[in-house]
């Protein structure tokens, strides 16, 4: 009977533990999907995020850093999340994946009056500078093929470049050209989408450190199934932001 009480209460304590626990989420600025208004990080992804969170009845604290540190503390803190994070195999087994919030249809971009700037092949594009973010996916895959970059530590700091002329392309996905560049208060046209680069045709996941409970990863994972099924998520990866 004493030994059933003490296991009684050791769940019972584990519970309220858990309970207590908040996860921090980390991500990157990356408008529409990740984005600060009023002094707290919003955006469509984030939305996800937050519903699957919430649906898995979790405490959670959301911040955004450049990509590579955010990478690195998900890597190496437990109870924290990351997202929207491409899954790789070098990533793999670093993380437990709870499952897409984002796609991405990732090409080279360029101010909209650089009539200079055209490309018709990957090859044709080495000629001219490109920024990309420090540990994005698209770094190994581009430094695979051959290509030279700027390394900056986010997707605004590549786009500063780019409006300063100090870089002639960028990467993003083109439904996202005119929320970026309400971001950085220019028009929604300011930028053009010139090539497609289909190498970077990715999916953004939603991951946990590898050592975050268990059984809160199956409650996120459960939570993400529910979710994955709404109309709004439909409409966050497969749709055009409005």
């Amino acid at each position: 009977m004493l030994r059933i009480i003490v296991l009684l209460v050791g769940i019972s304590l584990s519970r309220f533990a858990d309970a207590d626990t908040i996860y921090k989420i980390v991500t990157e600025l990356s408008p529409p999907n990740q984005t600060v208004e009023n002094h707290k990080v919003a955006g469509t992804s984030t939305e996800l995020v937050k519903q699957i969170t919430h649906h898995a009845g979790i405490d959670t604290e959301f911040t955004i850093y450049p990509w590579a540190r955010a990478y690195k503390l998900a890597m190496r803190e437990s109870n924290t999340l990351i997202y929207s994070m491409a899954r790789t195999p070098e990533r793999e087994n670093y993380f437990h994946w709870i499952g897409p919030v984002a796609l991405f249809h990732l090409g080279f971009v360029t101010n909209s009056y650089r009539d200079d700037v055209t490309i018709t092949t990957l090859e044709h594009a080495k000629q001219y500078k490109l920024a990309l973010q420090r540990g994005d996916v698209a770094e190994g895959v581009l430094k695979a093929l051959g290509f030279d970059y700027v390394l900056t530590t986010d997707i605004e700091k590549s786009y500063e470049l780019l409006i300063g002329n100090k870089v002639d392309l960028v990467l993003d996905d083109p439904r996202y050209l005119s929320s970026m560049a309400k971001e950085l208060n220019l028009p929604q046209d300011h930028f053009k989408f010139v090539f497609d680069v289909k190498q970077l045709s990715v999916k953004g996941y939603l991951a946990a450190n590898y050592n975050t409970s268990i059984d809160v990863i199956n409650k996120l994972k459960l939570a993400f199934t529910e979710i994955s099924q709404t109309d709004f998520y439909h409409q966050v990866l497969e749709s055009a932001p409005h």
